[in-house]
């Protein structure tokens, strides 16, 4: 049985994909529809287009005037211990071995003095962030850094390698891995082994490669211990769960995933080159750090942690090899200023708690002679890694304290934006410069965790959605051809963001205007151009491409993800599911389905009250009080397979892994109340 959904109720900017929802029978009327495309109104770009303006020009020569762009000494510390680098290295999809996954050659161009399209201070972080390989950084410390967003860490045990952080995916993993084996093999003859693995927190480019290293039969069998932070199961699982749609869609602007790596593209993220887009996966720890100090010896080193929740990430911990005299402090210390909210979407982050941490780490690890961490290249002396934690910590702290200050003062988060910023002792430190985060966004990001998003102004209690807005706009400034001359003149006097101001209402009232979104395409280029930040690159020059190029047809593949939500508690999904909702269909029914998941041995009731989906665990005790429409009974690993597409209908009727009880009818009406979201949607066009 196909039946035919109906269009969700019209909104000011529908989302990508939602016209062309048709179901099939059981939960791919509400899980597995597929995305319909719609043709873009693509706008063709000159040659010289995109080049960088005079004005833009001038701006990144004064950068690289206020700033000692020639020490050395970060590029000592990167290249220090190299033991080997691949010639050529290029990972590609375990799912589709013509797609690659990590291409580090791509970034060949990145040498030299920098382009008139790249802010000079971001170039060089994009150099040394260039620097990859296997590093030692003491004899038994080793690093695998360039293969991936984040840095693998190896630490030599009595019987095996202890893994710090097995990266993204487990493409680039297994490469990292194969590598260090192959050039440590003369070494260590015989040690090959994983004897331990550690993540230090809870983002997938610390732990989703495992999979790729090791399996979950290889750690049971041999007792390996899988050694993480308090919390970090809810919170990998959860973290993306809920506004996961949102976020990846986000991301694609915050680390340019479709942008040419050139430079008029995407050079760096500046906390490494890029995440790796290919298989994620997990593995449940066996033992938990929840307390300073934690001491523990694990295959014959001595370890002593520092539990740091809440700061980088919800779940987080450093540690202290005493026999090194080795700091690592995963995260919640870099070589850039990190964010205190992040633009793919996050909650904020603690500023103070982070600092606190910091602070409290370089008292409790004093002796530290070498710094190691998550992301970046190490760093050696205790004066200077004692110099840089201090300007970490303040880096964090001064951004909360002084924020606090205007905001107790009446400022809003944009004048506060504009009028912060970092004390020189800060801001002549490549280690706190805003490579990742920024002192405007952060400062953004500590007012909306005191006060919100609402700045106390009345006109911004409830303004007009964008559209309505954009079109008043565009006639108080009479009419598009006007306004577009205002653009044009802002533009030529090198103020673009009033200039990219003016067209986005002008492209969100007439968003075919080729011109205007040309224009706009131009102006965001520009800012992309001075950005210092790699995410903020990003976000302009990719908001330049779609101006271009129109909205992309598909988002990021959650098959991808097959191994992590086999991890996921189930509940986590009827949460998901609950957002997919279509109350406007749902205001009258009163549907009450059970899913019983067979090789779990739990059942779960689903019904659907005052256009609210809600969902509880049935106890084995309690007997189900009131009626229920219908009982499906299938597998977990199943019920994956089905919603990340890779069982469909004729799969899922013909299982033995799954059964129906009661009216199919209702199931299906029931599922067909909720949609699916759009793996991509329109962010700089009305769609």
């Amino acid at each position: 049985m196909t039946i035919k959904l109906p269009f969700p109720a019209l909104r000011l900017r529908k989302p990508r994909g939602q016209q062309c929802l048709n179901a099939g029978l059981l939960l791919s009327a509400g899980l597995l529809l597929s995305a319909c495309g719609q043709s873009d109104n693509q706008i063709s770009i000159s040659s010289d287009e995109r080049a960088a303006t005079a004005i833009t020009i001038a701006a990144n020569r004064q950068v690289a005037e206020q700033l000692n762009l020639n020490d050395q000494q970060d590029f000592d510390d990167a290249r220090r211990g190299l033991i080997a680098s691949p010639e050529n290295l290029q990972v590609t999809s375990l799912a589709d071995p013509a797609t690659k996954v990590w291409d580090m050659p791509a970034y060949g161009f990145v040498q030299g003095d920098a382009p008139d399209s790249v802010n000079p201070s971001l170039w060089r972080q994009a150099q040394l962030n260039n620097i990859h390989g296997l590093f030692e950084v003491t004899p038994g410390i080793y690093q695998l850094r360039g293969f991936d967003l984040s840095n693998m860490t190896l630490i030599k045990g009595d019987s095996g390698w202890i893994v710090i952080d097995p990266i993204t995916a487990k493409e680039t993993a297994r490469t990292a891995f194969n590598f260090a084996m192959q050039q440590l093999a003369e070494r260590y003859p015989g040690k090959q082994n994983i004897s331990a693995i550690l993540f230090t927190h809870s983002h997938i480019d610390h732990f989703g490669g495992v999979l790729g290293i090791i399996s979950q039969q290889e750690i049971e069998q041999g007792n390996i211990p899988v050694i993480a932070p308090a919390g970090f199961m809810e919170e990998a699982t959860s973290e993306n769960i809920i506004a996961g749609t949102a976020m990846s869609r986000r991301a694609v602007y915050m680390y340019g995933k479709n942008l040419a790596r050139d430079e008029f593209g995407h050079v760096d993220s500046g906390l490494g080159k890029s995440p790796a887009f290919g298989e994620f996966s997990i593995i449940e720890p066996n033992q938990l750090v929840s307390e300073t100090p934690t001491e523990l010896t694990i295959d014959g080193v001595q370890f002593q942690f520092q539990y740091t929740p809440e700061s980088e990430a919800p779940a987080e911990f450093t540690f202290y090899l005493p026999q090194y005299k080795a700091f690592c402090g995963g995260e919640v210390v870099s070589r850039n200023m990190h964010n205190l909210y992040t633009l793919r979407g996050a909650k904020v982050r603690d500023a103070l708690k982070w600092s606190a941490y910091i602070e409290e780490a370089r008292n409790l690890f004093a002796d530290a002679d070498i710094y190691f961490a998550s992301h970046h290249w190490p760093m050696w002396g205790k004066e200077r890694i004692q110099t840089f934690l201090k300007q970490q910590r303040d880096t964090y702290k001064f951004i909360h304290d002084q924020t606090v200050r205007r905001m107790n003062q009446g400022m809003t988060p944009g004048e506060i934006a504009e009028d912060l910023a970092l004390p020189d002792s800060l801001a002549q430190a490549f280690s706190s410069r805003g490579y990742y985060g920024t002192v405007k966004h952060n400062a953004r990001a500590v007012y909306q965790g005191y006060l919100g998003w609402y700045d106390a102004n009345p006109a911004h209690l409830d303004p007009l959605p964008d559209p309505q807005r954009a079109a008043g706009y565009v006639a108080l400034a009479g009419g598009a051809g006007a306004l577009l001359e205002k653009a044009q003149s802002a533009f030529d006097a090198g103020n673009y963001r009033w200039s990219a101001e003016l067209l986005n209402h002008l492209v969100f009232a007439e968003p075919d205007n080729s011109a205007a979104r040309k224009l706009l395409a131009r102006n965001y280029d520009q800012l992309g151009y001075q950005a210092e930040s790699g995410p903020w690159r990003d976000v302009y020059l990719t908001a330049a491409l779609e101006l271009r190029t129109g909205t992309p047809e598909t988002g990021i593949n959650i098959a991808t993800m097959k191994d992590m939500l086999l991890q996921t508690p189930v509940a986590n999904f009827f949460d998901t599911l609950a957002v997919r909702l279509k109350a406007e269909d749902a205001a009258d029914k009163n549907w009450r389905i059970k899913i019983n998941f067979t090789d779990l041995n739990e059942s779960h009731l689903l019904w659907v009250e005052n256009a609210v989906l809600h969902h509880r665990l049935l106890s084995k005790d309690t007997p189900l009080e009131g009626e229920i429409n219908a009982s499906l009974n299938l597998t977990h690993p199943l019920f994956i397979s089905m919603l990340i597409g890779e069982a469909g209908l004729k799969d899922t009727l013909f299982s033995d892994d799954l059964s129906i009880d009661g009216s199919k009818i209702d199931l299906v009406r029931f599922f067909s109340l909720f949609e699916k979201p759009a793996t991509s949607f329109a962010i700089v066009l009305p769609d």
